[in-house]
């Protein structure tokens, strides 16, 4: 949307960034069936940018499993508004850890990934 363009017309690269932690916290959450929190993302790569109007769809994969954290590959593809071309725009690597109910660092089971 026009709001979250940069000021050269661009898609913000932060917007789209938030997109994919989001998408990635909320799998984290959901395997750890409580809350997640991101400690840290790495390896963000930008191959280009949606347009106003595209369709942007996040895919997460679980790649670690630690003994409190998470991390995932997450991925955003971008399909033109009016028709089926799709692009791979952005990616990168999410850590979660796993917080209990005083907020600290928590154990978490062996999970299976997900992708979706």
């Amino acid at each position: 949307m026009p709001t979250h363009l940069n000021p050269y017309g661009g898609v913000f690269g932060g917007w789209l960034i938030s997109q994919m932690a989001l998408g990635a916290g909320s799998e984290a959450s959901r395997v750890v069936r409580g809350k997640a929190v991101l400690v840290a993302a790495d390896e963000l790569r930008f191959k280009g940018a949606p347009s106003v109007g595209d369709e942007v769809s996040v895919y997460v994969e679980l790649l670690e499993s630690g003994r409190t954290s998470l991390t995932y590959q997450a991925e955003a593809i971008s399909r033109e508004r009016h028709g089926d071309a799709e692009t791979r725009v952005a990616w990168g690597r999410f850590k979660f850890v796993a917080l209990d109910e005083n907020d600290r660092p928590r154990e978490v089971a062996a999970q299976e990934g997900s992708n979706g």
